[in-house]
C-alpha cells in the first residue's frame, strides 16, 4: 500500500489531482466560444517523426514531433512532443493508428502506451490498430512544467479558515505561478488543453493518417470533445470513457464533484452491508466511517505507514477516493479503515529528514531543486474558476460539505479550486457548451457511479451534442470503464474497429463484486 503522507503530498501540495466530476442537473455557464477556439492554419506541410526503439521497450517506437509552443505563431519557439507506438500485431488486418489519452491533466500518454496499453487493451484491439501515446505539452517528456521542489513543500492548506489564511494561499499561488513559469519557460502559459489539441491534429498529420482514431479516457474526453469542435471531418472514430463536462460554473462543478464523491461513499457502504468479506459487515459503516474522520481531526489517528505523524479527517476521505473508489477496492478499504479505527496516539511533527521534501537540495543538482508539477498549468487555464475572496471560498466550501457530508466534498477537485486562488483572471481555454459539426458518431462510455466524474456530467454532454454523441452507460462503481467486461470492452472495439455503434441509451451490467 502506498504511504498515505506520501501520496497526499504530492497531491494536495501541489494540486496534482486528475480532475473530473460534474454536474447532477443544469447550471451550464456558457462563457461563448473563446477567440482561440478555431481550426487555424493547417495547410503547413506535415512535419515527420524519426521513428526509434524504445530505449527500455524494444518491441515499442518512441519519437518526438516538434511543435509550436504558440499556435498563433507557428513560426515562433518550438518544443518536441515525445511520441510512441506500438505496431499493430497483424499488419494486413492492420485499420489504422489509434491515438490515446489516459488523462490526468498530467498522465503521460508514452508511459501509457509503453506499460499499460498492452495490459488494457484487447488482443484484437491491438492486432487491428497501431497504439500511439503521447505526452501532452507540459507533461512527462514533452518539455515538462518544472517548479521548485523546496516551494512546493511549503504549500498551505487548501482549506483556509479566514480572510488572512486566504490571502496567504493567493499569494502563494502567485509565487508558485512566477517559480514554475520561470523554470519551464514558455510553455507554462500555453499548457491548456487547445494547444494539445492542435499538437494531436499535428501528429495525425505527422503519422499520415487520413482520419483520426482515438480513445481517450477522463481529461483525455476533454482532448477529444474540443478535437471534435475543431476538427470533426477529420474524425473517423472517436470513443471518450468518463467524460468531462466543460461547460459548468464554479458553484455547479464544486457541487457535482461533491455528489459524486459521496455517492461512492454510499456504494461502499451498501457494498459492507451485503458482503461477508467486508472487514467492516454487519456494523453501521456510515457511523464507524463518521467516527474516524472525527478522531483524525483531533490528532488520535497515526498513519500506518508513517506512525511518527497523525492523519486529519481530510486525509483520509482524500486516501479512499483516490486510492479505494476508483477500482473500485472495497475489500481493501474496509480493511484500511478498520485497521485505523484501532490506531491511537497523538504524536509532535517530525523533522525531515535528508533526502525529504524540507531539505537543502545539492547545490550542483537542478533535477532536485525542481519538481515536474504540470497540473495546475492545465487546469486553470482550462477552467475560470477564481475564488475572489475568503467569503466566496467558504460559501464554495459549505456547498461541497452540504453535498457530501460524509466525503468532505471532493478532495480532490477542491484543492484543485485552492490551486487557482489568486491566479490571473484571464483564461486561454474557458468553459463553453460543446459545438460539434460535420464529425460523425461519436461513442460515449460512463459508469453510473464514477467517483471522479459525475454521471450527469456525460448526460449534460449528451445532451449538447444529441446529433454526434451515442451513450453507453455502465452500471457500476468505478473510474475505468473499458475493461470492466466483455460489453464495455465489446462496445469499444466493435465501434472504433467496425464503426458498429451501440443504441444510443443503452447499457452494461456491473459485473465485479465491487461494483
Amino acid at each position: 500500500m502506498q504511504p498515505l503522507t506520501k501520496a497526499l503530498t504530492g497531491a494536495l501540495t501541489a494540486g496534482v489531482l486528475a480532475v473530473g466530476a460534474l454536474v447532477a442537473g443544469p447550471g451550464v455557464a456558457d462563457a461563448g466560444t473563446p477567440d482561440r477556439l478555431s481550426a487555424g492554419p493547417s495547410a503547413t506541410p506535415a512535419a515527420r517523426i524519426d521513428w526509434k526503439p524504445c530505449p527500455d521497450h524494444p518491441t515499442a517506437e518512441c519519437g518526438t514531433l516538434r511543435l509550436p509552443v504558440d499556435w498563433s505563431d507557428p513560426a515562433g519557439e518550438k518544443f518536441d512532443m515525445a511520441v510512441a507506438r506500438r505496431k499493430a500485431t497483424d499488419p494486413d488486418r492492420r485499420v489504422g493508428a489509434l491515438l490515446v489519452n489516459p488523462g490526468g491533466p498530467g498522465d503521460p500518454g508514452v508511459d501509457f502506451t509503453l506499460t499499460r496499453a498492452p495490459g488494457q487493451f484487447s488482443e484484437e484491439l491491438q492486432a487491428r490498430f497501431d497504439i500511439v501515446g503521447f505526452d501532452p505539452r507540459g507533461v512527462g517528456l514533452s518539455q515538462p512544467v518544472k517548479c521548485s521542489t523546496e516551494l512546493l513543500g511549503r504549500a498551505p492548506s487548501p482549506y483556509p479558515r479566514d480572510q488572512a489564511e486566504f490571502d496567504r494561499l493567493a499569494a502563494y499561488n502567485r509565487e508558485l505561478r512566477e517559480d514554475c513559469r520561470r523554470h519551464s519557460g514558455p510553455i507554462f502559459d500555453h499548457a491548456d488543453t487547445l494547444g494539445v489539441v492542435r499538437d494531436m491534429e499535428a501528429l495525425r498529420r505527422a503519422l499520415g493518417e487520413e482520419k483520426l482514431n482515438y480513445f481517450g479516457h477522463s481529461y483525455g474526453t476533454l482532448i477529444g470533445e474540443q478535437y471534435a469542435e475543431l476538427y470533426g471531418d477529420r474524425i473517423r472514430a472517436m470513443a471518450l470513457t468518463a467524460n468531462i463536462d466543460h461547460s459548468l460554473g464554479t458553484r455547479d462543478f464544486m457541487v457535482s464533484s461533491a455528489v459524486a464523491a459521496e455517492d461512492s461513499f454510499h456504494q461502499f457502504v451498501k457494498w459492507c452491508e451485503r458482503s461477508p468479506s467486508c472487514a467492516l459487515h454487519g456494523r453501521d459503516v456510515t457511523a464507524v466511517w463518521d467516527r474516524l474522520l472525527a478522531r483524525a481531526d483531533r490528532g488520535e489517528i497515526r498513519d500506518p505507514e508513517n506512525p511518527g505523524r497523525t492523519l486529519s479527517g481530510n486525509d483520509i476521505s482524500f486516501f479512499a477516493f483516490r486510492y479505494k473508489f476508483y477500482g473500485p477496492d472495497y475489500d481493501e478499504l474496509a480493511d484500511y479503515v478498520a485497521a485505523l479505527e484501532a490506531r491511537t496516539g497523538r504524536s509532535s511533527r517530525v523533522e525531515p529528514q535528508p533526502g525529504a521534501s524540507g531539505a537543502a537540495p545539492a547545490a550542483d543538482d537542478s533535477e532536485q531543486r525542481t519538481t515536474a508539477q504540470p497540473f495546475a498549468a492545465v487546469f486553470c487555464q482550462d477552467w475560470r474558476i477564481r475564488p475572489k475572496d475568503y467569503k466566496e471560498f467558504a460559501r464554495l466550501t459549505a456547498a461541497e460539505l452540504r453535498a457530501a457530508p460524509h466525503m468532505r466534498g471532493s478532495p480532490r477537485v477542491h484543492a484543485a479550486m485552492a490551486g487557482c486562488v489568486g491566479w490571473p483572471d484571464e483564461v486561454n481555454n474557458p468553459q463553453h457548451r460543446l459545438r460539434i459539426t460535420g464529425a460523425p458518431e461519436i461513442l460515449m462510455l460512463h459508469s453510473r457511479h464514477d467517483p471522479a466524474n459525475n454521471y450527469a456530467w456525460a448526460t449534460n454532454v449528451h445532451r449538447q451534442t444529441r446529433d454526434t454523441t451515442v451513450l453507453l452507460t455502465y452500471e457500476g462503481a468505478g473510474h475505468s470503464v473499458y475493461g470492466r467486461g466483455d460489453c464495455t470492452r465489446g462496445a469499444v472495439d466493435d465501434y472504433l474497429i467496425g464503426l458498429k455503434v451501440p443504441e444510443d441509451g443503452s447499457s452494461c451490467p456491473a459485473v465485479d463484486p465491487g461494483a
